[in-house]
C-alpha cells in the first residue's frame, strides 16, 4: 500500500465495506448504521411525498380553475344608461366578443349573464350561481363538456338547464326532473318588485372536480337568462379563454384594447390570477416552508451518520494505528471512513426515493386504506375543494430531494472521517 495510491482505490472500498459489515462485537456500530439508513430513507420519502402532493394539489386546483372558468373576464365600468342611471352591462356584447376573439392567443370569447338565485326541488332549497351561456360556448368549457362524470345529454342544453352534481345531490334531483329558480329581482309592478319563479328541466348533470363549482353552479341558456334576469339586449361580461393561461397578464392590454374598439375606454379585466392569486401565493409559500422543515428532518437523519461513524472510529482505533504504521496516508483513512458514511447516505437516499415514488404512484389505494382504517371522513371536499388527494411526481422534486440528502450526508461525514485521519498511530496503539 503506497502513499501514491490513487483516491478511492479498490483497497479503500474493500476496507470501508468490511467496516460496514456487522460483527457481534460491534453491534452498536451496526445498529447506528441501520438507524442512520432508515432515518435518511424515511426523511427522503417524506420529502418526496410531500412535494408530490403539493405539486398535485396545485396542478389539480389550477386545472379545475382553467377548465371551468374564464381565463380573463372582461366587464364594463359604470356608465350612463339611455333610460337614466348608471349600469355596468354590455350592450354590444356580440361585437365586443368578436373583436376580442381576433386578438392573437385568444381561443374563445363569449358573452355571459351571471346571477345568484335560490334553487328549489323536492321541498329543498339551496343558493346557486346561475351562468347564462349559449350551448356552443358551454361545449367549449373542458371541465363541463368533458367532466370527470356526467349524466344526461349536453346537446339538449337549449331545452333546459345544466347543473353541478353537488346541486343535484343537495336538492335530490336528477336528469329529467324540474328545477325551480327563484329570483327576488323579478317583475316590477305598481306594488313593487315581485319574485320571479321559473321551472326548468334538468338535461345535464356534470362533476367538474371542484366542490365549490359542483355545489353551486347552474348553467342556463343565454337568451333565457337574459329574460330571467331582466337583461334583454345586454350581457354582464365577456368570458375569454387564451392559449397560454400562465402568460395571461401579458395579453390583458391587447384584450382591453380590442374590447373598447373605437369607443371610450370602459372595459376592465379580471384574470384567473386575480381571482385565485392569493391562494396560489399561499401554496407557494407553504411549499417553501414545507421544503425547509423537511430539509431539517433530512439533516437530523443525516446527523445519525456522525454518531455511527464516531463509534466506528473509536472501535477501529487499533486498526487505524496499524494501517497508518503500514504506510497508509491520512487521505486514505479519511476516504475510507468517508465511504462508510457516504454509502449509508446513498443507500438510504435510494430507498427513500423508491418509497416516495411508490407512494406517489399508488396514493389512491393507499389513501383508500387509510380512509377505511380511520372510519372515513379523512378528506372533506367541502373544506379542501377537491374530491380526492392528488399527487404529481415531478423530476425536479425528486432531484431536489436526492441532491439535498446526498449533500447533507456527504458534508456531515467529513468531520468524523477527518478525526479518524488525524488520529496519532502511536496513541492508537499505546494500550494495545
Amino acid at each position: 500500500m503506497s502513499r501514491s495510491a490513487p483516491p478511492f482505490a479498490p483497497f479503500e472500498w474493500m476496507i470501508a465495506w468490511r467496516y460496514l459489515r456487522a460483527r457481534r462485537a460491534e453491534g452498536g456500530v451496526s445498529t447506528m448504521t441501520w438507524i442512520s439508513l432508515i432515518g435518511i430513507a424515511l426523511a427522503v420519502f417524506a420529502l418526496i411525498a410531500t412535494l408530490s402532493v403539493r405539486a398535485g394539489f396545485r396542478a389539480e386546483f389550477v386545472d379545475t380553475i382553467l377548465g371551468a372558468n374564464a381565463h380573463v373576464t372582461v366587464y364594463s365600468q359604470p356608465h350612463q344608461a339611455e333610460v337614466g342611471g348608471y349600469v355596468r352591462t354590455i350592450t354590444d356584447y356580440t361585437e365586443m366578443a368578436e373583436r376580442i376573439a381576433t386578438v392573437p392567443g385568444v381561443t374563445h370569447a363569449a358573452p355571459l349573464i351571471k346571477g345568484q338565485v335560490m334553487a328549489s326541488g323536492n321541498e329543498r332549497n339551496s343558493g346557486v350561481e346561475v351562468f347564462g351561456i349559449t350551448a356552443e360556448d358551454l361545449a367549449d368549457l373542458p371541465r363541463i363538456a368533458n367532466p370527470e362524470q356526467s349524466f344526461g345529454d349536453i346537446s339538449r342544453f337549449g331545452e333546459g338547464v345544466a347543473i353541478g352534481s353537488g346541486v343535484a345531490r343537495e336538492l335530490g334531483l336528477s336528469v329529467g326532473d324540474q328545477l325551480r329558480l327563484i329570483s327576488p329581482d323579478g317583475v316590477k309592478t305598481a306594488f313593487g318588485t315581485s319574485p320571479r319563479v321559473n321551472a326548468y328541466e334538468i338535461t345535464y348533470v356534470f362533476t367538474a372536480g371542484r366542490y365549490d363549482i359542483d355545489r353551486t353552479r347552474v348553467y342556463l341558456p343565454f337568451q333565457e337568462a337574459q329574460s330571467y334576469f331582466n337583461r334583454e339586449g345586454t350581457a354582464d361580461e365577456i368570458e375569454v379563454m387564451v392559449e397560454s393561461p400562465e402568460a395571461v397578464d401579458t395579453m390583458v392590454p391587447a384584450i382591453l384594447a380590442a374590447a373598447d374598439g373605437d369607443g371610450p375606454p370602459l372595459a376592465l379585466a379580471w384574470t384567473w390570477r386575480d381571482a385565485s392569486g392569493s391562494f396560489l401565493r399561499a401554496l407557494d409559500m407553504e411549499d417553501n416552508v414545507m421544503f425547509v422543515i423537511l430539509s431539517v428532518l433530512v439533516l437530523i437523519a443525516s446527523m445519525n451518520i456522525v454518531s455511527g461513524l464516531i463509534m466506528l472510529v473509536k472501535n477501529k482505533g487499533r486498526d487505524i494505528g496499524i494501517l497508518r504504521t503500514m504506510g497508509l496516508s491520512e487521505g486514505s483513512v479519511l476516504r475510507i471512513f468517508f465511504l462508510c458514511g457516504a454509502s449509508t447516505g446513498i443507500i438510504g437516499t435510494i430507498a427513500g426515493v423508491i418509497l416516495g415514488c411508490l407512494f406517489t404512484i399508488y396514493i389512491d389505494p393507499i389513501f383508500a386504506v387509510v380512509n377505511w382504517v380511520s372510519g372515513g371522513g379523512v378528506w372533506d371536499p367541502s373544506i379542501r375543494g377537491l374530491y380526492e388527494l392528488p399527487a404529481k411526481l415531478q423530476a425536479g422534486d425528486v432531484i431536489s430531494a436526492i441532491s439535498l440528502s446526498l449533500f447533507l450526508s456527504f458534508v456531515v461525514t467529513i468531520f468524523p472521517a477527518r478525526r479518524a485521519a488525524r488520529m496519532n498511530p502511536v496513541e492508537a496503539l499505546r494500550y494495545e
